[in-house]
């Protein structure tokens, strides 16, 4: 019992590839909300260009979203299919 309350606690967070690079923070927080609370969404930007490096990270404080997400066959954000996993 004690683990399950560990991992309620802990946050659950999933690699999201291939977005596009017109998306940020905000547009993939918006799209990943639809599957439950989200408690960080984060695009991993390039430091020099300051452009998209594609790839980003979603956590939830809850496991139901990240299962919701793993159903679905396929995530499609601004016309990108993307690659989502656990991280």
């Amino acid at each position: 019992m004690a683990t399950a309350n560990k991992i309620g606690k802990s946050l659950q967070r999933l690699y999201v590839g291939n977005l596009p690079w017109t998306v940020g923070h905000q547009e993939l927080r918006a799209y990943f909300k639809e599957f439950g609370r989200v408690s960080y969404a984060n695009v991993v930007f390039d430091k020099k260009t300051g452009c998209s490096r594609g790839y980003g990270f979603v956590a939830f404080s809850d496991i139901k979203p990240i299962e919701r997400i793993e159903s679905e066959q396929k995530h499609v954000l601004e016309g990108n299919y993307l690659n989502v996993q656990k991280a």
